[in-house]
């Protein structure tokens, strides 16, 4: 099984931007933890980040065939981008999406997500445990469709 993982905007910063919010751990640290996870549980998951909604964009639709799930982090393209709920809804992938801080305990203009109501399913607010129970999560979902 084939799962991808998407991660926005300003997630390349993780360690040093907004500690208090965002933890310690950089986004290589997560991804080497969440690879481990996943390859013990028999996955594949591809790791890919990006600062440009038309890089995210062309990696959902470049992947359609070669994956099973997505989890996607799209930082604050959360709240802001139609092309990639789009890619999302015209890939017919199922996908999770996650978030590191409770979207909905923040700003106003955070508490709205363009892809939640297309996602399976949305994870919020455990801090970088966000990404594994996601990860969980989307597992279990492929596994109850098999």
């Amino acid at each position: 099984m084939n799962i991808l993982l998407i991660n926005g905007p300003n997630l390349n910063l993780l360690g040093t931007r907004e500690p208090e919010i965002y933890g310690n751990k950089t986004l290589n640290d997560i991804e080497k933890d969440l690879i481990k996870v996943a390859k013990d549980k028999s996955i594949n998951l591809e790791c890919f980040q990006s600062n440009h909604e038309g890089e995210i964009v062309d990696k959902i639709q470049n992947s359609v065939k070669s994956i099973q799930g997505i989890l996607i982090n799209a930082g604050a393209l959360t709240h802001t981008s139609i092309s990639i709920r789009d890619a999302l809804i015209g890939s017919k992938v199922p996908f999770v999406e996650l978030h590191i801080s409770n979207i909905f305990s923040r700003e106003e203009f955070r508490k709205e997500s363009f892809l939640t109501d297309k996602a399976i399913g949305i994870i919020s607010g455990f801090g970088i445990t966000s990404y594994f129970l996601a990860l969980e999560g989307i597992i279990e979902f492929l596994n109850s469709k098999k």
